[in-house]
Formats: structure tokens, C-alpha cells, sequence
């Protein structure tokens, strides 16, 4: 690897050892290994250093001139015994190797950056049977144990780097599915789409910035853990999705629960796909004095993505609790471990004008932002309050305690469409007992609107020449729907040929459109009726025609 400085004009200038350099005559690997430990902590933030072996100095440590050198047996020797004592350095650190020739010698240059994962550890004596192990920092032209408020100090610098941006010690690049970075890679439109399938785990890895170390010991981080391992649960307990619904209210007997576990960016994206298939519904109110009905939902899909993508994206992965979102007839309330920073106070976030600057997960946010899940500028808190104010629902509630253990967003249900959910399950057990009770009698004709020729899809079918087609203009009526969504009201088990087919002649008539056009291949697309299409199915007998 081509180191980023110029071996020959510092030796000639006579570059004394200090903070950053040190020059060894020989292979002395007990030394040596205690300076690369005290390099890769970096105890002073100014990226680590340089180990010259064949590079004799004098008293004062000045290089002397031609070096000394190392003969070519030697190279061989030394680099298979470094590359085994590294081992014993904890976290596992690999300096980058070059052999270079100065002056007609031999030299090793141990390039050593400033380790990701510190603070790192070595054997005061690596050759030794019995090892004990120490914290090493630089100081002036020394290498020195880290002790007392130093040792403090240095093992407090771990947390610099944040948790998402690590090394893992435990996973292998292998273990990185090239098939998702690909899809990934195709939905946010990158232009590395293209000769993805071509390259190399690794090399796509470092491409995306999610493959770390050096080229004889590459690791995955934890982002791409999180977002491109088929199961983050393997190296992060816990990294799911929890809907819980509780028809009876939390204190009934009865509750249905979706797990949602697998990639970050997928299960998110999941499950506010279900939500918004089973939980939301829109109301419409036809009022006699006015033309403009009346629209609302329960709950405002944009507040439950905003509450959503918020605690994936700040939660910590280090904590062995998943994200839960219960829902009831009165709220949907979503959990996640831990709370906010603590420089966010409690009575701006109510306000929405929380801004944070110390990001608990930057570069989970990074890969949020490419999918349009989130704008990373501390704007979801606002957006909730905007969307809710918006749906003519109540104010969201944000909770925490004062030791920020958690953090919970409640969104309460609409009044209105609680009202109408209470009116219906009171008819509904009306006419239920009604049935019971009620002797049994012959079964009497269809009404003529009953009649299957005179159903609304068979109306359509004559325009429309599909009564696939007819079916899908008429599953689109109230919400927009996605593929997946629209195949079982067809009656189809999956997204079949004829439906992809019909989808596009809808399209191309404009009685329908997608609602994210410009990616038309997104996970989260949907389609939904344009003006045109409405104004077909108004002509149609309808109950809401009536």
C-alpha cells in the first residue's frame, strides 16, 4: 500500500523521532508491538505514526544516514511473525506494511492510523508464555503505559466513535449480502448500480463505506450489519420491529402481534406497510350545506412514518430492547430505548424546536436519507405535530424521564373517527343479536342491486374489457394500495402477470397513478385513482353514489 509521505526526503532531512515516528535498528517485537498499540489508540488525536525498521539513529534521535538496512532473508521473517504478535493486540489492529528501498536498503515501514474501535490493548511482552496486558499511548518521543487518569481518559474515548460507524469484531464481510447493497443501490438510484454485480464484496464495501481495516483483515461495520445482513439479530439482539394491537384497549384480555425482523431499511419500511394496511382508515363526511365532503384519517400516515423512521433511527442497537408500536381504538403509541439527548429539553420537543447536533446514529441516518425515510435535520418532532394539526386530530404526546431511559411518542386517535368506530361496533352487536334471536326463515330473493350481473365490477368490466381491471379501479377507491395489497382483494395469493398487466393499461388509460412516480421500481409504491378514474366510478351504483 503507497504509504502518504516520502520515505527518502524525511530520512534525508534527518527527521528526529517524536510523537508520530520511530525509528527501529532492528526487529524487536516486544517494543514494537507496544508502540503500535500506542499509535493505533492515538491518545492525542493526531493519527497515529510510523514504525522505520533497518533505520538506525543516533543519541539524539536523528536517522543516520544511509540507513542501516535489513537483509533480504530478513523481509520474509519479519513480516510472518508480525503478522501472528498482531494477532494478540485487542481489538484486533493490523498495520498497513510496506517494504521500501532507501539509499539501495532495506527498509519495513509500519504505517499506523488511529484505530476505530479503541482503546486497544497488548502483552507487555508479547514472546512472554504468561501475557499481560496493557493500555500504551504516545508521549513526546516515548512509548508509555497508560495509567491512572491517562488509562480513564483513553478508554473514555471510545465513545468519539459512534456505535453504527464501528468495526465488528464478531462479523466477516461475508457475512454482507451483495444482493441487498445491490437493491439498495438500485432504488436510491446511485450510479455504482450499474457495475455492483460486478465487483467484489469488499471492494463494494468500501465503495459504500461499510467494509473497514486493512486489505488482509477487512470487517464490516455495524451500519452494514444492520442494513445489509439477511439477520442484524445475529450480532444485535433485539433489532426488530414490534406492532402489538389491542382491539379490547391495553388493559383487555386479547391482542394480535407482528414481529418485523430482518434488514433495518426493510423492516421499516414494513411496517408502516402494515399499519397502514390494517389500522388506518379514512372517513368521509357528505355534508348537506356544503359541497366539500369532509376527510380525515384515525391516525395521518405521515405522523406514523415521521414516529416510525424517529426510533430506528435513534434508538441504540446496544440495548437489547426492540422498537414497539401499540395501537388501540385511542392511540398508537410508539416506544424505543433510550431517550433523547440529554440537551434536548423535554418542553421543546412538545414545542417542536428540538434540534440536536450529537447524533446518536449518523450513519444510519446517512442511509435513511438516500431512501426518503427521513431528512436527518431534526425536523420529525415538527412534522408530527404539522401532519396531526393538519388531520384535525389532537396534539401528540413526546415522553421521557429525567434519566432519558426512553422515549415514547403518542398519537391519539381523531375524535371524530373514534366516535364513528364506537357508533359502528354498537350496530354491529345490534344487529349480531338481532340475528341470534331472530327465527330463522326462507331465504328471499336478491334485491335486483345484489344481482351478480348488476355488481359494480361487472358495470365496469364492459368499459374497462378486464374485470381484473374492474376489480383494481374498485380496491383503489378509498385508499391508494401497492401491489401486494391488491392482489388479495382479487382473491390471488400473489402479485400475478394479469395484475402487473392491467396495472399498466390503468396506467396508460390515466385512470390511475402512481404515488412515487419518479421511482417507480421504490418498495413503497402505491397506486391510486386519478381525477379521471374518480369520475368513472361515479357512475356507477355505489352506496357512496347514493
Amino acid at each position: 500500500m503507497p504509504l502518504p509521505i516520502n520515505l527518502d526526503k524525511l530520512l534525508r532531512q534527518r527527521q528526529v523521532e517524536g510523537e508520530r515516528i520511530e525509528y527501529k535498528q532492528g526487529w524487536n517485537p516486544d517494543a514494537i508491538l507496544r508502540t503500535l498499540c500506542a499509535f493505533a489508540n492515538d491518545f492525542e488525536n493526531l493519527g497515529g505514526g510510523y514504525v522505520i525498521i533497518g533505520q538506525d539513529c543516533d543519541a539524539a534521535g536523528q536517522p543516520i544516514f544511509p540507513p542501516l538496512g535489513l537483509s533480504d532473508s530478513q523481509l520474509d521473517k519479519i513480516q510472518q511473525e508480525l503478522l501472528g504478535f498482531c494477532n494478540l493486540i485487542q481489538p484486533p489492529y493490523y498495520p498497513h506494511l510496506s517494504v521500501e528501498r532507501v539509499a539501495g536498503r532495506n527498509l519495513i515501514v509500519l504505517w499506523a492510523p488511529g484505530g476505530p474501535t479503541r482503546p486497544y490493548k497488548v502483552p507487555k511482552t508479547v514472546t512472554a508464555k504468561n501475557k499481560e496486558y496493557r493500555y500504551y499511548i504516545r508521549r513526546y518521543a516515548s512509548t508509555v503505559e497508560a495509567r491512572g487518569q491517562d488509562e480513564r481518559e483513553l478508554i473514555s474515548l471510545t465513545a468519539q466513535v459512534p456505535f453504527d460507524d464501528r468495526i465488528n469484531q464478531t462479523a466477516a464481510v461475508s457475512d454482507l449480502s451483495p444482493r441487498l447493497m445491490q437493491e439498495f443501490l438500485s432504488e436510491v438510484g446511485s450510479a455504482l448500480a450499474d457495475e455492483s454485480s460486478t465487483l467484489p464484496t469488499e471492494a463494494l464495501g468500501r465503495q459504500m463505506k461499510i467494509v473497514a481495516g486493512p486489505s488482509e483483515s477487512p470487517l464490516p461495520q455495524n451500519v452494514g450489519l444492520l442494513f445489509f445482513s439477511e439477520d442484524p439479530r445475529r450480532y444485535f439482539p433485539a433489532t426488530q420491529i414490534d406492532v402489538v394491537y389491542f382491539p379490547e384497549g391495553p388493559g383487555g384480555d386479547q391482542f394480535e402481534e407482528k414481529i418485523f425482523a430482518g434488514p433495518l431499511a426493510r423492516i421499516t419500511q414494513d411496517a408502516i406497510s402494515f399499519i397502514q394496511r390494517n389500522y388506518l382508515k379514512e372517513t368521509v363526511i357528505k355534508h348537506p350545506d356544503r359541497p366539500e365532503a369532509e376527510r380525515f384519517w384515525n391516525y395521518p400516515l405521515a405522523a406514523i412514518e415521521e414516529a416510525v423512521v424517529n426510533a430506528v433511527y435513534h434508538r441504540s442497537y446496544e440495548i437489547r430492547e426492540p422498537i414497539e408500536i401499540r395501537i388501540s381504538h385511542d392511540d398508537l403509541v410508539v416506544l424505543s430505548f433510550p431517550g433523547p439527548d440529554r440537551s434536548i429539553k423535554l418542553a421543546d420537543l412538545q414545542a417542536g424546536r428540538a434540534v440536536s447536533r450529537r447524533y446518536r446514529n449518523r450513519r444510519i441516518g446517512e442511509f435513511l436519507k438516500e431512501l426518503d425515510l427521513t431528512e436527518g435535520r431534526s425536523t420529525g418532532i415538527s412534522k408530527i405535530l404539522k401532519v396531526m394539526a393538519a388531520n384535525g386530530s389532537p396534539s401528540p404526546e413526546f415522553e421521557t424521564d429525567d434519566d432519558r431511559t426512553h422515549f415514547l411518542i403518542r398519537l391519539p386517535v381523531h375524535k371524530k373517527a373514534a366516535q364513528l368506530e364506537k357508533q359502528t361496533e354498537s350496530v354491529q352487536e345490534a344487529l349480531t343479536e338481532r340475528v341470534r334471536t331472530k327465527p330463522a326463515r326462507a331465504r328471499p330473493e336478491l334485491r335486483p342491486e345484489l344481482r351478480p350481473e348488476l355488481r359494480p365490477e361487472s358495470q365496469l368490466e364492459s368499459q374497462l374489457e378486464s374485470r381484473i381491471a374492474a376489480k383494481v379501479l374498485l380496491a383503489l377507491r378509498i385508499h391508494p394500495h401497492g401491489k401486494a395489497e391488491i392482489a388479495p382483494k382479487l382473491g390471488h395469493k400473489t402479485v400475478s402477470g394479469e395484475l402487473k398487466k392491467q396495472l399498466k393499461r390503468l396506467l396508460a388509460r390515466d385512470l390511475i397513478e402512481m404515488t412515487i412516480p419518479e421511482k417507480p421500481t421504490s418498495r413503497l409504491q402505491k397506486y391510486r385513482l386519478t381525477e379521471k378514474g374518480r369520475a368513472l366510478l361515479a357512475t356507477l351504483d355505489l352506496p357512496e353514489n347514493r
